[in-house]
């Protein structure tokens, strides 16, 4: 079976497949007018799934090309973004053609800022191999590389002409991975569906162990209510900005931590801890829910305790953020479980929190 999610946004409207056995049916996605397809993939995913996938899209009578970037956070840069630029220029394919992106939220980024530029712009099809990317990164359009001081800060909106989610696949994944990706779903219910939330509480176990029907659900959700705020907000430019709650905290991490020491959702799921301690002194976000937050955090297997990055260097890191306006920190913060806001916090405040939830230096 089956579940289809449509996303309507000014930059393109397009459907979410979500079912078992969709790498098997990518072919439904291309084009018929496609001249072309570049799969890229990495070679942990590329091992385990190219295969399957080339044989699918090579379904539509369609070439199929392949470009294999290397694996992990620390390659999500200017040179490893050229590697795709190289592949497409090789074998010369023109703006008609259709790029995939096989793999996690890395390649998924890179791919889609790479459909943006490439020819000023071609078609792109996402399919998403983790928790994280299926619920979160590969909606939206939000395309990206890092920077050395700062993550995600050059890139694009530009959205995919489909995405592909292929619940099976999630069985390989390593069990952090799979932590690191609840961390994304339990952040709609803390921002937008307290009800959400709550489940999420009661199935974390399930959750964990990747229970059919329980996964399904989460994955779903979650895409329901991404593709609720982008179609609201696509550029950012207001609501949207309630998806990064616990990323200012969380992309400080990774950058000060070196990309690739945590997992994007580790650190987001820590972030939002300390998203909720900052909410308790700004936005009277009540004890009991901070607890909520740090439980439930800590229950789907993500830490809960920062590094100490020493506090001036938390600040200059959260500084490079692009909720940062004027030279002034702006969080996305919880006035309840449920509800979001994006407001500043006063320094001393913020230096205050990062002291109680960082653990000290040895």
């Amino acid at each position: 079976m089956t579940t289809t999610v449509n996303v309507a946004t000014p930059g393109g409207h397009y459907p979410i497949h979500i079912g078992t056995g969709r790498l098997d049916h990518l072919h439904e996605s291309v084009p018929a007018d496609a001249t072309a397809i570049a799969l890229v993939t990495n070679p942990t995913v590329g091992d385990l799934y190219a295969k399957r996938a080339i044989a699918a899209l090579q379904k539509s009578g369609k070439t199929v090309i392949t470009i294999t970037l290397p694996d992990g956070e620390t390659y999500k840069d200017w040179q490893t973004l050229n590697l795709i630029f190289d592949g497409l220029l090789q074998n010369r394919l023109d703006r008609k053609c259709l790029l995939v992106a096989l793999g996690g939220g890395v390649i998924g980024d890179m791919v889609g800022f790479a459909a943006s530029s490439y020819m000023r712009g071609v078609r792109f099809l996402q399919v998403p191999t983790t928790v994280l990317s299926q619920v979160d990164s590969s909606v939206g359009g939000k395309t990206a590389i890092n920077h050395p001081l700062g993550k995600n800060m050059i890139g694009a909106f530009y959205q995919p002409i489909a995405v592909e989610i292929d619940i099976d696949v999630l069985h390989t994944l390593p069990e952090r991975e799979i932590s690191a990706g609840l961390a994304e779903v339990i952040k709609y219910g803390l921002i937008i569906d307290a009800e959400f939330f709550d489940w999420c509480e009661a199935h974390v176990d399930a959750l964990r162990a990747l229970d059919a029907d329980a996964i399904r659900y989460a994955i779903q959700r979650s895409c329901e209510l991404k593709a609720y705020v982008v179609g609201q907000d696509e550029r950012e430019s207001g609501l949207r900005a309630i998806l990064n709650f616990g990323h200012t905290f969380g992309h400080a991490i990774e950058a000060g931590m070196g990309y690739g020491e945590w997992l994007h959702g580790e650190a987001v799921g820590c972030g939002m801890v300390q998203a909720a301690a900052l909410s308790a002194v700004t936005t009277g976000l009540d004890a009991a829910s901070v607890q909520r937050v740090h439980d439930l955090v800590h229950a789907i297997g993500c830490p809960v305790v920062p590094p100490n990055l020493g506090t001036e260097r938390w600040v200059e890191l959260m500084q490079v953020d692009k909720k940062t306006e004027g030279g002034h920190l702006r969080f996305v913060l919880l006035p309840k479980i449920g509800q979001a806001v994006v407001q500043g916090a006063p320094l001393n405040v913020v230096r205050d929190v990062l002291h109680k939830t960082a653990v000290p230096v040895l």
